[in-house]
């Protein structure tokens, strides 16, 4: 099955910065998931996957623009610590420098830790890879029909179906 608008796609990848060290891969864990054609994926991994089916390999070289976008000087945040994900678990072991999700209306959102407060942390609000030119290394796991509850969510549900409120 080839993957097309509509299709639930699991794949592997490898992440570098382009002549740099491995920064992230999934093949230690499970497969990532997505809905193809549903901006669930950074758009040119998704032109780069059209058509692919299970088994395929694809590399692909990315631009700041293209990944993440440009890092914006001063883009700095003070948020309440409830809004990084998982903080009930982590609030007492956050550090300058550590890698956190917050917790926005469009989902979750990567940041770095400047500054950490009692009841608040300062954040780089820039995504940690901005700025980067960026290699992905991807493996095509698995391609199906999205379900019907699927494609009303506009996004892929993992093993178990829904995982989300």
């Amino acid at each position: 099955m080839q993957i097309t608008a509509d299709k639930v796609v699991s794949f592997h990848y490898r992440l570098s910065e382009t002549g740099g060290e491995l920064l992230e891969t999934s093949y230690d864990s499970d497969p990532t998931l997505y809905l193809h054609g549903h901006r669930g994926l950074l758009v040119a991994l998704e032109e780069a996957l059209e058509g692919k089916q299970a088994g395929d390999k694809v590399t692909v070289s990315l631009t700041p623009e293209q990944g993440y976008g440009q890092r914006q000087e001063g883009a700095t945040q003070r948020i309440p610590i409830k809004h990084l994900l998982g903080y009930e678990k982590i609030k007492n072991k956050i550090k300058p420098g550590m890698k956190v999700a917050v917790n926005t209306q469009h989902g979750p959102w990567d940041a770095v830790v400047l500054k950490v407060g009692k009841f608040n942390v300062d954040i780089d609000s820039n995504h940690p890879l901005a700025g980067k030119n960026l290699d992905f290394e991807l493996e095509v796991v698995e391609v199906r029909d999205a379900t019907a509850e699927e494609l009303a969510h506009g996004h892929a549900h993992g093993v178990g179906g829904h995982h989300h409120d």
